[in-house]
């Protein structure tokens, strides 16, 4: 779905008020000076949302949000803050040398941190108060529908975006104050709610959701019926409400629309490769153009295209931040002998994967999820002035080779066609948010913890059957297992620390698999503070802090 650039209403300012979650003003929001007054959008809610056609412009811009979210976080869009979710955790940790990030988490995680403030403030400042403003106008006199059901549809977009903001705050931050209306005057006394509070009321929103949405879309990036019950099972399983997350695992899982591509499919299949390394080839992540009947939902990117990018020069960071910088490896006489190369982009090394993502779960030699179409091991010499063109890069002969930094295994989901341009650094491909092998491992997880372990192995099978790779026996099902096959299947697709934070594992797998930051996470990191700057402008009543900050 192509965003267009739209903010719900006219924002104001009001320093201290941005400080915390703070003004939603019927369209009303905040910026960094007292006293200046900027209008930052031209729609005004009263005058949108009035109509289906208004409804639906202004879920685009709650979408717009979503993928800045990703992909529009600093001053370059590389998407920096989404790397939140990987980076110090068991699949990836830091390259380039002079990042330092979750290095050492004692400093790198604190209440006055950027990545603590961008998160929460995300959630509370754009994605929650436009989902409000939707939800309460829908109900509005003045909105036009063509009956209850094509209202609850829009509503139920704009909650499970609601929702789907909320999963992430209680996840990383536990229990975080809930604001389900939209305010009419500075507020200045928000309480937390418990983090189970949060999570009932996440399900309560996917739960209409799942009611309202409709079954299948024509317009790639909208979110349907099936997006809401995955999210709804990995909900019910936070929950620990099984039954629950079995049934709405099984709903998307048993809907014809969607099924695990199983041979190979889109442009590329004259090219080697095989049906895992196509799900992520340019233009096959999308349902209605591709033939991909496993995606249930991807963030869109178009090139060159008004709406199509996160902000002007943007696109998909992955490359630019995950491959390593293979274009300063030296050959044996020390010469350069490597170049930039459309294939392998411009890659700057700044995160990679860990050892145990890179070796220690690939025990099959089967798996295709291994293969050299999708984990790049080798390097060949590609400056044809060198005379060691085409040579495979040696790392034993190498001169001063770094291979944390240079010269490293990457999974080669993050590659995509250079149509920017190579030095450029980033592709312009979908990225997936929701495909139907996790709601295969969702389910899984299910059985697993109700103890139900050949159910489990059933459905991880169907998951490694696909990879060609050795089923698993149900005495073999345990936690970490399941936590290894979703490394195999979903890195850099699933928001990583939040799996491990709500399966109580994140502590105890970096002391573990990250030797960069394993020796400094405490107890105490399983969750991020809250902002201190929220807790401070919040005036009228007392925001705990969690413990150990």
């Amino acid at each position: 779905m192509k965003t267009p650039t739209v903010l719900p209403g006219r924002y104001t300012v009001l320093k201290r008020v941005l400080l915390g979650l703070m003004l939603v003003v019927s369209g009303n929001a905040c910026k960094d000076s007292v006293l200046d007054e900027v209008p930052l959008a031209f729609l005004n809610p009263d005058v949108v949302l009035v109509n289906k056609s208004g409804f639906d412009t202004y879920i685009a811009s709650i979408h717009a949000v979503l993928r800045s979210a990703y992909f529009e976080n600093d001053d370059y869009g590389y998407g920096a803050n989404v790397w939140d979710f990987q980076v110090g955790t068991d699949v990836g940790m830091t390259g380039d040398p002079g990042i330092n990030t979750y290095v050492d988490y004692r400093t790198w995680v604190t209440p006055a941190a950027s990545q603590v403030n961008h998160h929460w403030e995300w959630a509370y400042l754009k994605v929650i108060p436009r989902a409000n403003t939707l939800i309460e106008y829908a109900e509005k006199p003045a909105a036009v529908w063509k009956d209850e059901a094509e209202k609850n549809a829009a509503v139920g977009e704009a909650r499970f975006l609601r929702a789907y903001a909320y999963n992430i705050l209680a996840n990383l931050y536990g229990g975080v104050p809930i604001v389900d209306k939209v305010a009419s005057s500075p507020k200045l006394d928000f309480v937390r709610a418990t983090r189970e509070e949060v999570l009932a009321f996440v399900a309560k929103d996917l739960e209409f959701a799942s009611q309202w949405l409709p079954k299948s879309t024509t317009q790639d990036g909208r979110v349907v019926k099936a997006a809401a019950d995955h999210l709804l099972a990995e909900v019910y399983n936070n929950q620990k409400q099984y039954d629950k997350a079995i049934a709405s695992a099984s709903a998307v899982i048993q809907d014809a629309q969607y099924q695990l591509m199983t041979t190979r499919f889109g442009k590329y299949t004259a090219q080697p490769g095989d049906v895992f390394s196509d799900l992520f080839k340019d233009n096959n992540q999308n349902r209605t153009t591709s033939g991909n009947k496993e995606t249930i939902w991807a963030l869109q990117f178009e090139f060159q295209t008004p709406g199509g990018l996160p902000k002007a020069g943007g696109g998909n960071g992955t490359l630019r931040a995950w491959g390593p910088r293979y274009f300063a490896i030296k050959d044996p006489d020390g010469k350069t002998a490597m170049t930039v190369a459309d294939s392998l982009g411009r890659p700057v090394g700044w995160y990679r994967p860990t050892s145990y993502f890179n070796h220690l779960i690939w025990t099959d030699p089967n798996d295709i999820r291994n293969s050299r179409f999708n984990i790049r091991r080798d390097f060949y010499y590609n400056d044809r002035s060198s005379k060691y063109f085409g040579q495979r890069v040696n790392p034993k002969t190498a001169k001063d080779l770094d291979t944390m930094y240079w010269y490293y295994p990457y999974i080669r989901k993050i590659e995509g066609e250079p149509l920017a341009g190579a030095t450029y650094g980033r592709t312009f491909k979908e990225f997936y948010l929701m495909r139907l092998a996790e709601t295969y491992l969702l389910r899984a997880e299910a059985y697993l913890m109700k103890g139900d372990l050949q159910k489990a192995a059933d459905d991880i099978n169907v998951v490694r059957s696909r990879a060609k790779a050795k089923p698993v026996a149900a005495t073999e099902v345990t936690l970490d297992y399941l936590l290894d096959e979703r490394a195999r299947e979903l890195m850099l697709e699933e928001l990583r620390r939040l799996t491990l934070n709500r399966m109580g594992k994140l502590v105890e797998r970096v002391r573990r698999y990250n030797p960069r930051s394993g020796s400094t996470i405490q107890d105490y990191h399983a969750f991020f503070p809250i902002p201190q700057k929220f807790i401070d402008a919040n005036l009228a009543a007392k925001v705990d802090q969690n413990q150990g900050y």
